[in-house]
C-alpha cells in the first residue's frame, strides 16, 4: 500500500513529490553570498573529535571527510504527542534537503551539549526559552554523501514545547518544518526513506525506548 505524505497547512499548493523531495548540492546563487559566508564559517569549525585515542578540537569539515569519531548533540523538540522536524537548508554541506530531527548540531570545542542544544535551537529554528533534558548517548556511523561520514557519540535531549511555541527558521540553515507524531513520522519515513537524513532514522528504529520514556 502507497501511504499518503501529509502536506504542512502552509504547503498545500505544492505537490507531494516537491513537499518531501530529496535534493542534491547544487552552486549556491551569487546573490545568496552572505547565507553562503555564513554557512562555510559554519562548516570550518572546530568540534571535538578523536583522533589518535585523543579528544582534540578538530576541523569540521574534515572530520567528516576522513569519517573521524566525534561529538554531537542532538534534540527532539515535543508538544504533546507531536515533535518538531526541520528540512535542512539547501546550503547545508551535506545532506542538504533532508528531514531530520528539531535540531541536530556539533558543540564547539570547550562547549557543554546542554549550552550546545539551547544555542542551536536558537540559531537554527529562532526557539528560546526551552529546557532541552538529556535523554541519552548513542554511537552511530553513516554515509552521508559527498564521500563524508558522520561517526558520532550523541548526546541526545528531548525539550518539551508549549503550545503557542515561537518557530522562526534561519533560512541558511532550516528550509521548511513541521509537527508531527512519530507513529506518522515512522509511516513517512517507511513510505520516503530517502526524504531523511541517516541519524533520524538510526534514532527513531534502534533507540526510541531510550529517548521517549
Amino acid at each position: 500500500m502507497v501511504l499518503q505524505i501529509e502536506r504542512l497547512p502552509h504547503e498545500n499548493s505544492k505537490s507531494d513529490e516537491a513537499l518531501y523531495a530529496t535534493f542534491r548540492p547544487g552552486v549556491l546563487d551569487p546573490c545568496q553570498s552572505e547565507r553562503q559566508t555564513a554557512y562555510m564559517t559554519d562548516a570550518q569549525t572546530l568540534i571535538p573529535t578523536w583522533v589518535d585515542g585523543a579528544l582534540t578540537p578538530y576541523d569540521k569539515l574534515q572530520a567528516h571527510l576522513q569519517g573521524l569519531r566525534h561529538k554531537a548533540v542532538s534534540v527532539f523538540v515535543m508538544q504533546g504527542d507531536k515533535t518538531l522536524i526541520q528540512q535542512r537548508a539547501l546550503e547545508k554541506y551535506h545532506t542538504p534537503g533532508l528531514w531530520a530531527n528539531s535540531c541536530c548540531t556539533h558543540p564547539i570545542w570547550d562547549e557543554s551539549p546542554q549550552d550546545c542544544a539551547v544555542r542551536r535551537l536558537e540559531q537554527e529554528l529562532g526557539i528560546q526559552g526551552l529546557h532541552p533534558e538529556f535523554r541519552d548517548q548513542v554511537e552511530y556511523r553513516a554515509p552521508v554523501g559527498g564521500e563524508m561520514i558522520e561517526h558520532e557519540v550523541v548526546d541526545i535531549f528531548v525539550a518539551q514545547a508549549p503550545f503557542d511555541l515561537n518557530v522562526t527558521p534561519n533560512p541558511a540553515e532550516v528550509m521548511n518544518y513541521d509537527w508531527i507524531t512519530l507513529s506518522d513520522l515512522a509511516r513517512r519515513i517507511e513510505a520516503q526513506p530517502e526524504a531523511f537524513t541517516p541519524w533520524l532514522k538510526i534514532y527513531l528504529s534502534e533507540h526510541a525506548s531510550r529517548i521517549f520514556t
